[in-house]
């Protein structure tokens, strides 16, 4: 008997353990893992296949399981830096509690993983987005004019803007999307915002990569905008937009939004119209002209 109670409270206390799995998203990555002699999987789709087996049958035992971007490259180096054996299953296993913490992860909530996978993929992208635009926020250094630290300086501005931006938008859903010319390719931060005559729905992270993103472009004077588009029950869509320009945000024309949004990015082609949508300028941010901004 207390044995029969010994392996009940186990499987209790299983129940109790969050896991992790390190995931290999395409073929090339797998491929790379595919070196090491104690990786035994030899077909991807094979090994999505097993992966998702798994994540639903701990999911149908009541675990909770994160699943983590695996990257071959990073993998090497953390052994080395390790040093651990990068050919055994034990230094995968430690690899994979890092990624649970600090690397792109997406909890398994039922979704299939042709699902799963596309969100974890952006999530990295997402993240890899916010560390680069730190980083440079952080390497600028102060004003040549003023001594006052411009990446600092730029976030807080890019904050403001932002909320001046959702304070002028009004109840209903919004979706907005920055984008910053860098070198050496374009940066872009989404923002998905739900408010309510009493409350602003708001996911913090969110707020802070994307206030990141529009700072960079403040701090470096690079080309960008951003666009909003806004949903309420009952009324049309309305899209709306700025350019940057020095410190601050020139409003887009409607005709302008509207060849935005009506021209195909990789053809040049025109395309459809949305119907239902209303192509507009931005509200009054009750802001002054753009200043020229710091003098690096």
């Amino acid at each position: 008997m207390p044995h029969t109670r010994h392996q009940t409270m186990r499987r209790v206390l299983r129940r109790e353990i969050a896991g992790t799995i390190g995931l290999l998203t395409d073929e090339e990555d797998f491929a790379a893992m595919r070196r090491y002699r104690t990786f035994t999987f030899d077909d991807h789709r094979t090994y999505l296949q097993q992966v998702e087996a798994l994540l639903r049958t701990l999911a149908a035992q009541g675990g909770h399981t994160t699943v983590a971007l695996f990257d071959p490259e990073e993998y090497a180096a953390f052994c080395s830096d390790t040093g651990l054996d990068p050919d055994a299953p034990a230094s995968r296993t430690r690899f994979t509690a890092e990624l649970a913490a600090t690397g792109p992860a997406l909890p398994y909530e039922g979704q299939p993983l042709a699902d799963l996978v596309p969100d974890l993929v952006d999530e990295a992208v997402r993240q890899a987005t916010w560390e680069y635009a730190t980083t440079v926020l952080a390497g600028i250094g102060d004003c040549a004019s003023c001594g006052e630290d411009i990446g600092q300086a730029a976030f807080a501005r890019a904050t403001h803007l932002l909320t001046r931006i959702l304070d002028t938008a009004g109840p209903g859903e919004r979706h907005l999307v920055c984008s910053v010319s860098t070198t050496p390719e374009s940066l872009m931060a989404v923002l998905h915002a739900e408010a309510t005559e009493d409350a602003a729905g708001l996911d913090e992270s969110e707020a802070l990569e994307f206030a990141t993103v529009l700072a960079l472009g403040i701090a470096t004077q690079a080309p960008g905008g951003l666009v909003m588009r806004t949903s309420a029950h009952g009324t049309t869509d309305r899209i709306y937009g700025w350019r940057l320009r020095g410190e601050g945000l020139v409003p887009l024309t409607a005709a302008e939004v509207f060849d935005a949004y009506c021209t195909d990015i990789d053809s040049g082609d025109l395309v459809s119209p949305e119907s239902g949508v209303d192509y507009c300028v931005p509200p009054d941010l009750g802001e002054e002209e753009p200043g020229r901004g710091h003098r690096h």
